[in-house]
């Protein structure tokens, strides 16, 4: 027993020697090299603030018409961000176009907005990215005209037998319902035919719930409380596009859902037959100059919010690249092959980006620093060896005027000369793996002393050759 305690006790006395002396030569060598430190320090923080500057706390967002599908959705994105520490400004617009217009010009402070696919030129475009789409927003024609009750006619059909004088809304101007409308009326050739009027969304659905419209065009989800109040009221139609894939070819931003029968709803089987609608996407459209972060944050608030399963989308499905015409964000291409860096999987945003930056940023730097940390040691024992040549270089000056000298030695004056070349040695920090070249120069500045104690000098030839002297 007693032998093991001893054992014990010997071997934490070694350990704590052992940590004694790596921590001895770690001071000497921060003293030893603390300029090539510093410098690879303030490379490292040039590195951190300019060349991989963090990412903003404060972002602004288009969303769309106040009260719309998009302020609600933009407050979702808001809430997400917020959780994350970042406030996600949102700032109401009158629609797609003015969202569009605020991202291309590089003056606003906009850098991010909700734009459905297909109401812009792509050609047109510039300094625009797409993070994806994030839902389906269906084209959704409905009527209330006694003169077409077939649910199953197709949609462009129903328009052409129409009264002439029939009213149709078809959004406000610059709206992404507008452009929809327009768009499918255009490929139909029956963009003149109707009497148009431009009313906002909500306005148009109250004007044909009561019956001062006859149709209206709307471009939203199905989730939306304007669409909602379409489908659920007895008295209004909803056109089938039986040529949904005609329109599709025609417009290829455009996507096919199917709506079997009654799946709106069941006690008044509603739609009476299967229809089918055609779609469009929202695409989460950004400024190319944003932050890699926050537009990983937004493809992350995307999952969450719009990644659920709803009535047309499956779990999982969005965000997804549908129908962007616009060029993809390299991100969201790295999103889409890798998902998320795995750190924000694991840790809050700001963590994970700190640790993110750190790792991109350290790790090219040490490929230059590299050569220079490896060189440290080398350059620390080479500074060393170079203090203790220079004092045996002193030493050795000693020994040749002693030599040189033709006159009686001033025995006293040298040895306090030796004295005081011992004591920098004495103060000489050195680490334990050049023991045997300090001590050599002890010996060696030992013997000149005692050279110089003895009663006949060496030094002197004339004395030296001379035993009477």
């Amino acid at each position: 027993m007693g032998s093991f305690k001893k054992n014990t006790k010997e071997t934490f006395l070694g350990l704590h020697e052992m940590v004694q002396e790596y921590w001895s030569d770690f001071l000497v060598f921060l003293k030893e090299t603390w300029p090539i430190l510093l410098f690879i320090l303030l490379a490292l923080m040039f590195a951190w603030w300019y060349a991989d500057p963090p990412p903003p706390r404060h972002v602004v967002m288009a969303t769309g018409a106040p009260g719309g599908s998009y302020e609600i959705l933009g407050k979702k994105y808001a809430e997400f961000f917020a959780q994350q520490g970042v406030k996600l400004e949102l700032k109401a617009t009158k629609g797609a176009q003015e969202n569009i217009a605020l991202l291309v010009d590089r003056k606003d402070p906009v850098q991010a907005a909700f734009v459905q696919a297909g109401v812009y030129n792509p050609s047109g475009v510039e300094g625009i990215e797409s993070l994806g789409s994030i839902t389906y927003d269906p084209i959704w024609f409905f009527y209330r005209d006694p003169e077409v009750k077939d649910i199953h006619s197709q949609a462009m059909k129903a328009l052409g037998e129409l009264k002439k004088n029939v009213v149709i809304s078809v959004g406000v101007e610059g709206g992404s319902s507008h452009a929809q409308a327009m768009q499918v009326l255009k490929a139909s050739g029956l963009d003149r035919v109707p009497h148009f009027v431009y009313l906002p969304e909500e306005q148009g659905v109250q004007a044909i719930k009561k019956g001062e419209i006859d149709a209206i065009f709307i471009a939203d989800t199905f989730e939306a409380p304007n669409v909602q109040a379409l489908i659920n009221d007895p008295e209004l139609h909803l056109s089938n596009f039986s040529r949904a894939e005609a329109y599709a070819r025609a417009l290829p931003y455009l996507t096919i859902l199917n709506v079997p029968e009654g799946a709106f709803s069941l006690s008044r089987n509603f739609p009476n037959k299967d229809i089918k609608l055609l779609s469009t996407t929202t695409n989460l459209l950004i400024d190319d100059r944003m932050h890699p972060a926050i537009q990983f944050l937004f493809i992350e608030a995307a999952k969450s919010i719009n990644g659920k399963a709803t009535f047309f989308s499956k779990r999982g499905e969005f965000p997804a690249f549908k129908n962007s015409t616009l060029p993809e964000s390299p991100v969201a291409v790295h999103f889409e092959k890798n998902g998320s860096p795995w750190l924000m999987n694991y840790l809050p945003f700001w963590l994970a980006e700190m640790i993110n930056r750190l790792l991109f940023i350290m790790l090219p730097l040490f490929v230059f620093a590299y050569p220079a940390l490896m060189a440290l040691p080398s350059f620390r024992k080479k500074r060393m060896q170079n203090k203790l040549i220079r004092m045996y270089g002193t030493l050795k000056q000693y020994e040749q005027e002693l030599t040189m000298d033709e006159g009686p030695i001033d025995r006293d004056a040298y040895l306090k000369k030796l004295d005081l070349l011992e004591y920098q040695v004495l103060n000489i920090e050195l680490s334990k793996s050049m023991s045997s070249d300090y001590y050599a120069l002890r010996t060696s500045i030992d013997y000149v002393r005692s050279c110089l104690n003895r009663g006949v000098h060496p030094y002197q030839t004339k004395a030296f050759n001379n035993p009477s002297v």
